[in-house]
């Protein structure tokens, strides 16, 4: 495993107002050392973090020596959202979770690879929320990245997903707060067919329960075990304010300036960041005449998927780089 560091961010500002003296942003590289090598950067999703490949790595089918994502000929770079909890993490900072958008965490990200002397991006990644971050990073610096592949998610938040985040944010002020809101998410991210196929309806004997129950009861447990409560409200209150065209104009003159190339790749179940939406800016993308390409995962598996069918991932991302 790759040692965790970080980097010290000074006098850093939200959006909101909110001021930090010291911001420690940590992050963990992967492949080639940093300066001989072209750079990828992966932005994690929502539970994820830095720890993109290895034996805990959740992204280990995709990132890795000889994978779509190429760690013999790259070097990878994967911060952490400040506040996300994994190993530690910024206790200031979630506790303040409310002053914080998408877009902070974009600007965040960015100071740090202009601290890790990163002069260009070759290929930028983001998944779920890690996507919707990528979308501000490309707004908020339309000439540093070759190619963005964005998967599993959108450049705004759509009514359905602030709905979903409204009963989340409710939920963790609950009594059990953060296993019942990631019982709900889990419903979100995988879709009926997928539990239909996993479970037919079986039960665990021993509990007396329905093993899609006993099943969401271990992912409560599961993300309980993972997160401080502050830190999951961070990651729900940061999904929420994914939007590039908050207080810019809509979404053409955000993307008019931006010279990266656009890989959109969605599930066509995804009950979370739908793939209608994706559709939608792919065409708007094709009508601006910026270089894109559209792919979808075909899966049962929804939202998840991204996870799952990593041979269809990993097709798609050969052919966009080819």
């Amino acid at each position: 495993m790759e040692l965790l560091k970080h980097i010290e961010i000074k006098n850093f500002t939200t959006l909101s107002g909110k001021e930090y003296p010291i911001l420690r942003l940590t992050y963990q590289t992967f492949g080639l050392p940093l300066g001989e090598a072209p750079v990828i950067v992966v932005n994690h999703a929502l539970t994820g973090n830095s720890q993109v490949i290895g034996k805990e790595g959740w992204w280990n089918q995709t990132v890795g020596e000889g994978k779509a994502f190429d760690t013999l000929t790259h070097t990878v770079i994967c911060f952490n959202i400040p506040g996300n909890g994994y190993q530690g993490g910024e206790e200031e900072l979630i506790l303040d979770y409310k002053e914080w958008t998408a877009r902070d965490v974009a600007r965040v990200f960015l100071l740090g690879l202009e601290k890790l002397q990163v002069s260009h991006i070759h290929i930028l990644s983001g998944s779920s929320l890690g996507g919707g971050i990528a979308w501000e990073m490309i707004a908020l610096a339309p000439t540093y990245v070759t190619h963005f592949f964005a998967v599993a998610t959108d450049w705004k938040t759509t009514d359905w997903v602030i709905a979903n985040c409204l009963i989340q944010e409710r939920l963790l002020e609950g009594c059990n707060p953060l296993h019942d809101a990631r019982m709900h998410a889990m419903l979100c991210y995988r879709t009926p067919t997928s539990l239909k196929e996993k479970f037919e309806r079986s039960i665990n004997t021993e509990r007396n329960l329905f093993n899609t129950e006993t099943w969401l009861l271990h992912h409560g447990e599961k993300l309980q075990n993972r997160f401080t409560l502050p830190a999951y409200k961070l990651m729900n209150q940061l999904v929420k304010t994914i939007d590039i065209g908050k207080d810019r104009g809509d979404f053409e003159q955000v993307i008019d300036p931006v010279t990266t190339e656009i890989h959109i790749i969605g599930t066509d179940t995804d009950l979370y960041f739908v793939p209608q939406e994706n559709r939608l800016t792919f065409k708007l993308l094709q009508q601006m005449g910026k270089k894109t390409t559209y792919d979808e995962i075909s899966s049962i598996h929804g939202h998840d998927a991204f996870l799952i069918e990593y041979q269809q991932l990993d097709k798609f991302i050969r052919t966009a780089l080819s």
